[in-house]
């Protein structure tokens, strides 16, 4: 239901671009959020969009990451830039708050330092 792509290998200071469509049921008038999971880590928020564009981002990606939103689209972005290697994770999307059960797969985003 929630398809993330974009993630990839990156030097750190580069840009990635993620991606998230979902159904229109999932989407439509939902805050949504990029969220991620490094290696040995709990998951956590990285920045959520309410359904009329207002965004917030937790204190370690201010700045660098800009998320963004297409309601014609059912897609939610991610833009990247700056990155580090502590953004090392698997990144996913899902609403804002999260639904256990709307997890997808993810996208690897691997930044080498």
């Amino acid at each position: 239901q929630l398809q993330a792509s974009g993630g990839g290998l990156v030097q750190a200071g580069g840009s990635l671009s993620l991606s998230c469509s979902a159904s229109r049921s999932i989407f439509r008038a939902n805050n949504m959020a990029w969220y991620r999971q490094a290696p040995g880590k709990q998951r956590e928020w990285v920045a959520f969009i309410t359904n009329i564009g207002s965004a917030m981002y937790r204190d370690a990606v201010k700045g660098r990451f800009t998320i963004s939103r297409d309601n014609g689209k059912n897609t939610v972005y991610l833009q990247m830039n700056s990155l580090k290697p502590e953004d090392t994770a698997v990144y996913y999307c899902n609403r804002y708050p999260y639904q256990s059960e709307m997890w997808g797969q993810g996208t690897q985003v691997t930044v080498s330092s």
